[in-house]
This record gives C-alpha cells, sequence and structure tokens, in this order.
C-alpha cells in the first residue's frame, strides 16, 4: 500500500502532538478574505452596483481579525489588480462576472 508523502507528514505530526503552523493557517485566511472581498469591491462601479457602506464596515469588523495589520494593504492591492482585470473582460465575461458579483454582495447586505 503506498502511503501519500503530505498524508504521512500529517499523520507524524499529529502523532507527535506538534500543532499545525496557526499562524501561517491565519495569514492565509486573512489574504484569502482579502482577495474575495477585493473581487467584489472592485466590481461595484464596472458592474453599476452601488454598495452600502455601512454594511461594507460591518463585513470587516465581523471578519477581519482587529490586530490583522496587514489586511487592508493586501485588500487595496487585490482591488487595484481586479480592476486591472475587469477591464479585459469580453462582454460575456462581464456579464458573468457581474451576476455573481451582484449575487455575492446581495448575500452579504451590500446591496438590497
Amino acid at each position: 500500500m503506498k502511503i501519500r508523502t503530505g498524508f504521512a507528514l500529517a499523520a507524524l505530526a499529529a502523532a507527535l502532538g506538534l500543532a499545525p503552523d496557526i499562524a501561517a493557517a491565519q495569514r492565509l485566511e486573512s489574504m484569502t478574505l482579502a482577495n474575495n472581498l477585493g473581487t467584489v469591491l472592485s466590481s461595484e462601479q464596472f458592474c453599476g452596483l452601488e454598495f452600502n457602506q455601512q454594511a461594507i464596515q460591518a463585513f470587516i469588523e465581523k471578519n477581519v481579525k482587529a490586530d490583522d495589520m496587514g489586511f487592508a494593504g493586501t485588500l487595496q492591492m487585490m482591488i487595484s489588480g481586479h480592476q486591472v482585470e475587469n477591464q479585459q473582460m469580453s462582454p460575456s465575461a462581464k456579464t458573468a462576472h457581474c451576476a455573481q458579483i451582484a449575487r455575492v454582495a446581495k448575500s452579504y447586505g451590500f446591496i438590497k
């Protein structure tokens, strides 16, 4: 029977009581959130939407740790990158993109 190396190492670490790198996992989670939120925020004007600013603030307060100093900078970088990508979309890609962005924004209470 062949055992995958990653699985074997994880099992060994668990057996030895070694905790995974929590800080690295938190940084990845913060970056993922910044990327996803950046996708939505960068699409507001591009998709002809208008977001509720208080809802965005509430989302940040609920989902971003107060001491996460890197989140704001990462979010701004993601927004800038997504704005460039938005301008390169075909009309069909824009339609699909904006349809999903509107759904996501609505699910978070950013739009009614």
